[in-house]
């Protein structure tokens, strides 16, 4: 039996780089949008009506799904200049 030691490596399109480069800028901008949230206090709990600490704990989750949709609504534009750096460094120019 013979067999082929070499294995075939996929190497991906420019699309397909440009979609996870894109993607990777995403995910930093929604990164960095929800500390600036936190930052500014939103989900914390208030004192007449706060949740104890089942919202303490879910409040995080509720600040990086709001983070998110943000950058899907457009974002603060970091995402879209990290999206560019990191293009021209990959093509090397």
């Amino acid at each position: 039996m013979i067999t082929n030691s070499l294995q075939t490596q996929v190497v991906p399109g420019p699309d397909a780089s440009n979609a996870s480069l894109k993607k990777a800028a995403q995910k930093l901008e929604a990164a960095f949008l929800a500390e600036m949230l936190k930052s500014a206090g939103l989900g914390e709990s208030r004192d007449a009506f706060g949740g104890g600490a089942g919202e303490d704990q879910f409040s995080s989750f509720l600040v990086q799904a709001q983070a998110e949709k943000m950058v899907e609504a457009g974002g603060i534009g970091l995402a879209e200049a990290l999206f560019h750096s990191l293009k021209e460094r990959s093509n090397g120019t």
